[in-house]
């Protein structure tokens, strides 16, 4: 084994065989935004299948979340793992091995973001509560949400990922060296995203010297000394869930299932034990933390206050004019915590949380609509992502939209490192169009 490979698996890390369809295949159909975007919009979903028609997509590998509810999953899923298969056996694929991929996405404001595309080791990530685990959840996972996530995984050949995972490098000693010299990398491919989503790009990173050095830097992100100096803590936390935290808890599911039927020999290098990955600097410029705004359905405002008023000593109504006034607002930094509220009404208002349990908003506000939640037979819940998306849903009959304000990625490592994960659908990075979206693939069984 290379030393850099030694470096990779002590921290992790594993180098892939991503897998991207051939250079006949249109990319700008194949690319297909995260499937937990466009929740309750399934036109949305409609009208990429239309633009999609017969041609290979990953719009065909994965279960947009918008359906999860439909009367027949299983033959979704049966679909999905059919037109794996059939691709597979089509040879629509080329392989890079032993391959990282540096990408660079560009969303349609111009915002740039630099990634790179890794497997990690399953055996070093723990979803559950408590964690110290070097890979670990950012946000509380629901384990409901796993069953019917594993049932699509367990019998598919492949993976696609649209998971984004954060590295805390303020140094940018990791992707950025390698962005600096995207001119003499071998770009895999370059297309514009469908849907107005922006552009992306891809350079291949197999190079033993560009392996060797990201070894290095992934070992001096990784040493404990500057990091107790840092957090004052023992237990690395290198690699932090950004997006699809139930992806990567579902992968490891499967993983605790696949392995207790393997050797020890085996369990080393079977493919279901690593999940495929984008990591991304939390400083990188433009990764922008959107916050998870809420849509209640079926739902009364003036009950869900009162709920409100056990988890804190107290709050205030503030009017706003605008959607623009009230998101401004509830960014006020005090010692007060902030959320907008938006009904049928088209009533827009801003709830000053006084004296609150517990030390972050959307901590008061989740507890407060799972209580909600649980003494209400009609009511359900959405989360969203976009203001102009949720206000729209906010306003339509027996609805209500909550805002909450973006919490800050600065202290983002430190928060997960002493308190734990946060509260779940707490953070976002980026709007719905701005999200992952499925490209590259690897092989998930033998």
């Amino acid at each position: 084994m290379n030393d850099y490979k030694k470096i990779f698996k002590s921290l992790g890390i594993e180098i892939p065989t991503i897998l991207i369809p051939k250079d006949e295949i249109d990319l700008q159909k194949w690319a297909v935004v995260a499937c937990d975007q466009y929740t309750s919009e399934p036109e949305y979903w409609q009208s990429v299948a239309n633009n999609v028609a017969d041609d290979p997509s990953t719009l065909n590998l994965v279960y947009p979340e918008c359906f999860l509810e439909e009367d027949d999953p299983d033959a979704r899923i049966s679909s999905i793992n059919k037109k794996m298969e059939e691709y597979i056996d089509a040879g629509i694929f080329k392989e890079f091995p032993n391959t990282f991929f540096l990408l660079y996405r560009e969303t349609k404001e111009g915002f740039g973001r630099w990634g790179l595309v890794v497997a990690l080791d399953l055996e070093r990530y723990d979803f559950s509560v408590g964690s110290t685990s070097l890979i670990r959840a950012t946000e509380g996972t629901i384990i409901e949400r796993i069953p019917p996530r594993k049932r699509i995984r367990k019998d598919a050949p492949l993976e696609f990922p649209h998971i984004i995972v954060l590295i805390d490098d303020d140094k940018r000693s990791i992707i950025e060296p390698l962005a600096a010299k995207k001119d003499t990398l071998k770009r895999v491919y370059s297309f514009p995203l469908m849907k107005d989503s922006g552009s992306i790009e891809a350079y291949a990173i197999d190079k033993a010297e560009d392996l060797q050095m990201l070894a290095q830097a992934f070992t001096n992100l990784a040493d404990l000394r500057e990091y107790k100096k840092k957090y004052n803590k023992e237990d690395l936390l290198l690699f932090a869930m950004g997006d699809g935290n139930h992806s990567l808890a579902t992968a490891k599911s499967c993983w605790e299932d696949i392995k207790i039927d393997l050797s020890d020999v085996q369990k080393e290098t079977h493919p279901a034990r690593f999940a495929l990955v984008e990591l991304e600097n939390i400083f990188d410029e433009g990764l922008i933390f959107e916050p998870i705004h809420r849509v209640l359905f079926e739902a009364d405002k003036e009950n869900i206050l009162e709920e409100l008023n056990k988890n804190c000593l107290s709050f205030e109504r503030i009017d706003c004019t605008s959607a623009d006034e009230m998101y401004k607002m509830i960014h006020k930094e005090d010692s007060f915590q902030y959320f907008g509220i938006v009904d049928e009404k088209q009533s827009i208002q801003v709830i000053k949380v006084i004296g609150a349990e517990a030390q972050i908003v959307a901590a008061t506000l989740q507890k407060t609509l799972d209580a909600y939640l649980k003494d209400s037979a009609t009511t359900t819940i959405d989360y969203t992502h976009g203001t102009q998306v949720t206000y729209n849903l906010g306003i339509q009959k027996n609805n209500v939209a909550i805002f909450l304000p973006a919490i800050s990625k600065n202290d983002f490592f430190s928060s997960i490192v002493h308190d734990g994960a946060l509260p779940r659908k707490t953070f976002s990075m980026g709007e719905d169009f701005e999200k992952r979206f499925y490209i590259e693939g690897r092989k998930i069984t033998e």
